[in-house]
């Protein structure tokens, strides 16, 4: 992760409680895919104390970025702490260690579920006609195709 990025984590101290540090990771686990609105933007800014966005898009994008290290690098549990840097302040390492770890199977869950499952084709036929040709008028040639099993796997 770039290091200016990691600046920005001292921020989360300015939130009142844990709740509020846990409230602030669910919201960007829940718009992960749509991005935050401008409600939950202006709540996270209440919540730490910001009069503008300046420093709240850096530190989303951090936070996003851990979230998805944690999700979808499979980093084990025990392992989380170790994706910070020294210089992030060891009680943030902390607290954002238990929550990601509070989070990462129940994310990951999320994750398998929407996965979307693509139709395989299995078979397929194929008829051949001139174009000039009446309806009703038997094809030209008919192909009939089948996909082997073994290239169906993704």
């Amino acid at each position: 992760m770039e290091h200016s990025l990691w600046n920005h984590l001292p921020l989360l101290v300015r939130a009142n409680s844990k709740e509020s540090v846990e409230y602030i990771l669910q919201a960007l686990w829940r718009t992960r895919q749509t991005g935050l609105d401008s409600a939950d933007r202006l709540l996270i800014r209440d919540i730490l104390q910001l009069p503008n966005d300046t420093d709240l898009d850096p530190l989303l994008v951090c936070l996003r970025m851990l979230i998805r290290r944690c999700v979808y690098e499979n980093v084990s549990k025990d392992d989380i702490q170790k994706l910070f840097p020294e210089e992030v302040l060891p009680e943030l390492q902390r607290l954002l260690t238990l929550l990601l770890q509070k989070f990462q199977t129940e994310w990951q869950a999320d994750v398998f579920k929407d996965q979307v499952d693509f139709p395989r084709l299995k078979a397929m036929t194929w008829n051949m006609a001139n174009q000039d040709a009446a309806e009703g008028t038997d094809p030209v040639a008919v192909i009939n195709l089948k996909v082997l099993g073994a290239l169906l796997e993704y």
